[in-house]
């Protein structure tokens, strides 16, 4: 074969990856995904749809270019995880090099691009709504950590811009897409432990400083490469603080709701899924007690119990002083399941699987994947937005209880606390100019 022959067959010789043969999926046809958050949460969720050959992660935005004070004092920002990406993508091809992950600051230059499908939305809590109903009227699918919304009403807004722009909209609450989980469910929405009576829900207390970051709560110079005043966006002005960001954010009022928010868009979650009222909530909350940090900047509760009230007379109990996990207690029964563990009385019920004509929950054996297969399909994924605003409300009521001092009377049909004005406006927040929600 001579040169000329060579040079005419070369386009030819293609890698069956890029056809989409055996069994790999063609560039063409991958749901480009951007990240918008490369932080805690946000770095664990990009390596997961890493390893979904469906996807390619084409943008990364963060307002902060790289600096310390993620988990465990780690690193993190927009150019360590477009680092990680584009090692990942090379490593499949022969030269060993690859660029083809833009980063930017403002995460809307990612949702202005045409060419991108999905995000991914895991950012401080005073972001989520911002960022998802922009996102929605921006025709992108979104996987979106927990807790769904800083506030009520700020749930309710990424619920209705879900429903109304007509996307996928998956919730970061990843143990409902945990066979034991599934199964506690299903035990108890089939009867199995007898007339449900209670539920418990035990979450961790406390403001751990996750970050290493706890003994820098005065203000000090903002970093370069940290583009801080829209870091703190529609909150009230503060100074820069080490303390204040990144992970430990959620010890302070302003971003979050501390752990009981943090884990309420788990517990409570299975909690709602084992009682089958995910798409409503309680009646009351009663018998709030607390106490709160006592720092320079954090204030959220470290020490907790509530209990949610409901039409049918269950009683949701939250609390740091339970046993972490949800237990449901029946009259002829109970089970107890949390992350890597289920026991139940009678122990018989650990084998229990619905028979037919009995229910049988969502099943979902991979959070992420289950995401991309609903973007694909355009069904519903197993944590709709709906369901997460529903069970992260119970979380945000707790907290207003707490801070006013007083038992609650709660509509969930209007989304209204009754007879109490000054609890009724703890739900939703006034937001910094020029920053405003919209649907």
């Amino acid at each position: 074969m001579n040169r000329r022959t060579f040079l005419s067959l070369a386009p030819a010789i293609i890698p069956g990856s890029a056809l989409g043969l055996n069994g790999a999926v063609a560039p063409s046809n991958r749901i480009a995904l951007a990240v918008i958050g490369a932080g805690n949460q946000g770095s664990n969720d990009f390596k997961a749809f890493l390893r979904d050959e469906r996807v390619q992660i084409t943008a990364v935005a963060d307002l902060n270019r790289q600096s310390p004070g993620y988990w465990d004092g780690g690193i993190a920002g927009r150019e360590p995880a477009r680092s990680w990406i584009e090692w990942h993508y090379a490593r499949q091809k022969r030269s060993g090099t690859y660029k083809g992950c833009d980063v930017y600051e403002d995460f809307r230059e990612v949702l202005n691009r045409k060419d991108i499908d999905a995000v991914t939305i895991a950012v401080p809590d005073h972001w989520h709504a911002l960022a998802a109903t922009a996102a929605a009227r921006a025709g992108k699918d979104i996987y979106g950590q927990k807790p769904l919304a800083l506030t009520i009403a700020e749930g309710r807004a990424i619920s209705d811009a879900v429903k109304k722009y007509n996307r996928v909209f998956q919730c970061g609450s990843q143990q409902r897409s945990d066979v034991r989980f599934r199964k506690a469910c299903e035990i108890v929405r089939n009867g199995r432990i007898g007339k449900l009576q209670k539920v418990l829900c035990g979450l961790p207390g406390g403001t751990p400083d996750f970050g290493r970051t706890g003994d820098r709560q005065e203000p000090e110079p903002v970093p370069e490469g940290f583009n801080y005043e829209m870091w703190l966006g529609p909150t009230p002005e503060a100074p820069y603080a080490p303390g204040r960001c990144h992970v430990n954010f959620r010890w302070i009022l302003d971003y979050s709701g501390g752990q009981i928010t943090d884990w309420g868009g788990h517990h409570p979650d299975i909690a709602q899924w084992g009682m089958g009222t995910e798409k409503t909530g309680p009646v009351a909350i009663r018998n709030g007690q607390a106490q709160w940090a006592r720092e320079k900047l954090w204030n959220t509760a470290t020490d907790f119990t509530f209990d949610a009230v409901y039409e049918s007379g269950v009683t949701l109990t939250v609390s740091s002083r339970l046993r972490s996990g949800v237990t449901f207690i029946g009259s002829e029964g109970s089970v107890w399941v949390t992350r890597g563990a289920m026991e139940a009385t009678p122990q018989a019920l650990l084998d229990y699987t619905p028979g037919p004509g009995e229910i049988s929950l969502y099943k979902s054996e991979d959070h992420y994947r289950n995401f991309i297969d609903c973007v694909q399909s355009r069904k519903e994924p197993i944590a709709p937005a709906e369901q997460a605003h529903r069970s992260i409300t119970i979380g945000h009521l707790g907290n207003i209880s707490l801070r006013v001092g007083r038992d609650l009377r709660w509509d969930p049909k209007t989304e209204q606390i009754l007879g109490d004005e000054v609890a009724n406006r703890m739900l939703s927040r006034p937001m910094r100019k020029p920053w405003k929600l919209e649907v």
